[in-house]
């Protein structure tokens, strides 16, 4: 059953208020697809790291508490330590005091089965949310709480926390859910109930879409800013499909490699226009989205022409495309889809990415504690531009700015 408490602070907390300020730099309304991680690393201090909703800072649940983290310039900018028991899950609201905590690890702070809104501003939980089972993801926007349980996915109104939808899934142990944070839709996009496909809300219109996307188990699924994007990938991590969300229609197929990978991450930038993801093969791949969604051949070769001349990246297409029509056996998905441009490689443990506030940048995030910013602006293997380390080690903080220079 669930239970809602709103306690009195609740309404001295609304609206939300900027709280988490980036140091030496305006407040962005940078708005793109949301990337976390669950920590399962023995020995580390981490349980949780997650980006906000403009990827202009990111958080992480601790052993102890939770940090936030500036993106650019990187920096801490705050830190709760807590007199005892460790945090699961931290869902920022952008950058306001209002936060949802889900305890974890050995000594969990708050029972796993409970959401609990965290104002930092009176320093104080204000509302809860209670279910029967453990809680596998948080979502917030500006006007909407989600929660995701194993097979069931409930969507609250922030104001007041009433349920407004509850949706059933195939079960959804990695939490898998994405809501737009883009105020001017609403559209959410989670599992299905058949293997493979996904569920697309579209609030505003009172629309149901179902998309077919994969044969194989949902690994890791994003929207776009304003969801009218929707990428998806499966547990066999081989390919990226981007689909239109109010027609299902597929737009691209993006090929990550022939191996299986797990799939960590997938991430718009805010206009769509480049997709990343992260992989247990240590690499984040970047995929352009300018072109080939319906152009014609005038229209490809002018884009051709403008990447010779310095303009918009191309990804890399097989050339021997004509030889799946006349070679059985042959599968035509291979040379039809659409392989990076441009790639972060040598990454040692689990990661999560974003596309940074400067153009052509990305940003991921390692469940070691380390921070990576790289340019992809020359296309192929990224330009390092900042590297950190911010998890503690041997009772110190081994923060350190690394030099600029390629990755090898």
């Amino acid at each position: 059953r669930r239970c809602p408490r709103i306690r009195g602070a609740f309404a001295r907390a609304w609206p939300p208020r900027l709280l988490f300020l980036a140091p030496e730099r305006a407040v962005l309304e940078r708005l793109g697809s949301m990337s976390s991680m669950r920590v399962t690393k023995p020995g580390s201090e981490l349980l949780f790291v997650g980006f906000n909703q403009d990827f202009g800072c990111f958080a992480c649940g601790t052993e102890t508490g939770f940090r936030i983290y500036n993106v650019d310039p990187f920096k801490e900018t705050f830190q709760r330590v807590f007199n005892s028991g460790s945090i699961g899950i931290v869902e920022m609201l952008f950058r306001c005091n209002l936060l949802a905590l889900v305890g974890g690890g050995a000594n969990p702070r708050y029972p796993p089965n409970k959401v609990m809104i965290w104002d930092d501003h009176q320093n104080r939980c204000i509302g809860e949310l209670s279910f029967r089972s453990e809680v596998k993801a948080v979502k917030l926007r500006r006007d909407r709480v989600v929660v995701v349980l194993a097979n069931k996915i409930y969507v609250y109104r922030f104001s007041d926390l009433k349920l407004l939808d509850q949706i059933n899934t195939l079960p959804n142990h990695k939490g898998l859910v994405a809501i737009c944070p883009e105020a001017v839709s609403t559209v959410l996009a989670c599992p299905g109930i058949s293997k493979g496909h996904v569920r697309v809300e579209l609030y505003d219109i009172r629309k149901s879409t179902i998309i077919p996307a994969h044969e194989s188990e949902l690994a890791c699924l994003a929207l776009s800013q304003d969801g009218i994007r929707l990428a998806t990938a499966s547990d066999k991590g081989t390919l990226i499909r981007v689909f239109d969300t109010h027609t299902g229609a597929m737009l691209h197929e993006l090929r990550r490699g022939m191996d299986r990978a797990e799939i960590y991450s997938i991430t718009f930038n805010q206009t769509a226009s480049f997709l990343a993801a992260s992989s247990d093969k240590g690499t984040v791949h970047i995929w352009s989205l300018q072109a080939l969604e319906g152009e014609d051949a005038e229209a490809v070769g002018e884009a051709a022409n403008a990447e010779q001349d310095g303009g918009l990246p191309q990804n890399a297409k097989s050339g021997l495309g004509f030889l799946s029509s006349i070679v059985p056996g042959i599968a035509p998905s291979y040379f039809q889809s659409e392989w990076s441009f441009a790639q972060v490689h040598n990454l040692h443990a689990q990661s999560i990415c974003a596309f940074g506030a400067e153009p052509n940048t990305i940003v991921v995030v390692g469940a070691d504690g380390t921070f990576l910013q790289s340019s992809f602006a020359e296309g192929g293997e990224c330009q390092r531009l900042t590297y950190a380390r911010f998890v503690r080690q041997e009772e110190d903080d081994l923060v350190s700015q690394g030099p600029s220079g390629n990755d090898k």
